[in-house]
């Protein structure tokens, strides 16, 4: 069964439609709640403080995906690091995706950047934010110079994965746009969708300062981002 990694900021968690909540019904679902902390305040010593609050707000999440006919399994980590917090239980629970919850109520057009490397779990990722609704799935890559053609491939390839996974061939559609910089181009263009499905990306120094790159698009789109774990070895880029 697909497990796919849900995880919230404690306290006031950030709402999530439950447009979402019924997109994951078919899926097991592990729902983390992050306790962010300041500085000199040990977990134990926040856990006996705050643990029964943040327990109660999760039990009332969890909840609305129990609801929709998930399977949840709920946990809570007290700590400073956020993204070493969604790692870890990320790799704990065997989860291939995470969600980076927004509140929306539409799934009309959808982004998928393609990274350059042979993938496999695109469609069943895919399908979670496809619904009847969906008039658009673009499938995104960008290239420059002696890699536009592997681009234009990488591309075809995925457009044919979803096709023979059950997709509408006059839905999916593909974009290749010649441009260095990668990021920037996918930022931009999300803001034109109602959500991005797209696969994690190396780390850089440039995500400590500014969020990584899925942070950054639901910051500056309001919209959801299901980030799959990568099943192939990342290129490097500068």
């Amino acid at each position: 069964m697909t497990r796919v990694l849900v995880p919230f900021e404690l306290p006031n968690a950030t709402s999530l439609s439950q447009h979402l909540v019924d997109e994951l019904a078919s899926v097991d679902v592990v729902v983390l709640g992050h306790y962010n902390l300041p500085e000199q305040t040990p977990s134990s010593a926040a856990s006996e403080q705050f643990g029964e609050e943040a327990q109660a707000e999760m039990t009332e999440i969890a909840a609305r995906f129990r609801d929709a006919g998930a399977d949840v399994t709920t946990r809570i980590v007290f700590g400073k690091d956020r993204s070493a917090a969604i790692e870890q239980i990320a790799t704990e629970e065997n989860c291939i995706a995470e969600l980076i919850p927004a509140d929306t109520d539409s799934m009309d057009r959808v982004l998928v950047p393609i990274p350059d490397a042979d993938i496999d779990r695109l469609p069943e990722l895919v399908r979670l934010v496809y619904d009847d609704m969906t008039q658009e799935v673009t499938l995104l890559h960008v290239a420059e110079d002696e890699a536009i053609e592997r681009g234009n491939e990488r591309l075809s390839k995925a457009r044919k994965q979803l096709i023979e996974a059950g997709f509408s061939p006059d839905l999916v559609d593909s974009k290749l746009v010649e441009d260095s910089d990668h990021d920037s181009i996918i930022k931009e263009l999300a803001g034109e969708y109602d959500a991005v499905v797209m696969y994690e990306a190396e780390s850089r120094f440039g995500d400590f300062l500014f969020g990584s790159l899925p942070d950054r698009i639901v910051d500056g789109t309001d919209d959801p981002v299901l980030v799959v774990r990568r099943d192939y070895e990342p290129q490097v880029r500068d």
